[in-house]
């Protein structure tokens, strides 16, 4: 009778260690998993050097306004 119970009781601690084992791999997995974002600008990818792919970018345009420049 009570080696039944021991018996039982360390298959249930495994059982809930193994669950507990296989959420925390899920969870891991599904938070892991996708794709991730760029702020690169779009249609660059077939250009020919970085400095091309980025002269026609307009964020990087000058705006000709000459009375914001900074110095350092």
């Amino acid at each position: 009778g009570a080696n039944i119970a021991i018996i039982a009781g360390v298959i249930a601690a495994v059982a809930i260690v193994l669950i507990c084992l296989l959420i925390v791999m899920l969870r891991y997995m599904y938070r892991h998993k996708g794709t991730y974002h760029t702020n690169e600008a779009k249609g660059t990818e077939f250009a020919e050097s970085a400095d091309a792919a980025l002269q026609d970018d307009p964020s990087l345009q000058d705006t000709g306004d000459n009375s914001r420049k900074e110095y350092f």
